[in-house]
């Protein structure tokens, strides 16, 4: 294993790739940031990581709904650290609503961000990681990658989605030092959760206060939400050689959401 490693990770400006990104810093590793928002706030964060923790961060704005910034993003993320050995898959949107009420454009966005992205960052580094005998590619799927709930049809379509192409790499990368899982995390604190509170809140007909009691920590037996370090620590496990033969698998962080 490379030390430090250089990591990629989309949708790293906030939420649980925000969280990723500050594990894998605090391990000494190289970061790619990517993702929308203020720009002065990310460059408040990409600044702030790096002078903490003594590492490279940049910071990549590319769409990922565009598979030629993707490829971009990858590419400068090789010329500055010379490789990229970790990739996370984390950028995602969310938007709740009946089916047949549901805007086809949202539909297609949500495709395009939560698991087509992840299909051009992932071929873009596949070949450099085989060849050193060394990769790590996570996932960031979901508890709605192995259950489905209503009114969320595209995104738990593209969950279940990124599950089965995380275990085709895995097979395919299986020979070659390459692993790649996914992590299914329950409700997360995230903007991202707290965004779709109202928009379920009219989905389902109820108040804002139910949504969070009844429907999100309702399936979480533990009924508290999972916190965005803990997912950090078990990817930085993933990336690990004392995880070199865990590849394939789908790792619920969900507070025993899919035990029901």
């Amino acid at each position: 294993m490379a030390s430090p490693l250089n990591a990629v990770i989309t949708g790293s400006t906030s939420g649980i790739g925000l969280g990723i990104a500050t594990g894998f810093a605090a391990e000494g590793w190289n970061i790619m940031l990517n993702g929308f928002g203020d720009p002065g706030e990310i460059e408040g964060v990409r600044a702030g990581l790096e002078d903490k923790y003594g590492v490279k961060v940049l910071y990549n704005g590319a769409d990922m709904t565009k598979p030629e910034e993707i490829r971009n993003l990858i590419a400068e993320a090789e010329t500055a650290f010379g490789q990229v050995d970790v990739l996370v898959n984390n950028a995602g949107i969310q938007h709740v609503s009946p089916v047949e009420d549901f805007p086809e454009a949202k539909w297609d966005a949500i495709i395009a961000i939560n698991l087509t992205s992840a299909f051009h960052t992932t071929k873009a580094v596949f070949a450099g990681m085989k060849k050193r005998g060394f990769g790590r590619v996570i996932n960031i799927a979901s508890a709605h990658g192995l259950v489905a709930s209503p009114f969320k049809s595209a995104y738990v379509a593209a969950k279940h989605g990124i599950v089965g192409f995380t275990k085709t790499i895995a097979l395919e990368g299986a020979e070659h030092g390459v692993t790649c899982n996914a992590i299914c995390p329950g409700y997360v604190k995230t903007p991202l959760v707290e965004n779709q509170i109202a928009d379920t809140a009219k989905a389902r007909g109820i108040s804002e206060e139910s949504v969070v009691k009844d429907v999100m920590l309702g399936e979480q037996p533990t009924k508290k939400f999972v916190e965005v370090e803990e997912i950090a620590a078990l990817a930085v496990f993933l990336c690990s050689e004392s995880a070199s033969s865990i590849t394939g698998a789908a790792h619920q962080i969900d507070g025993g959401w899919v035990a029901h």
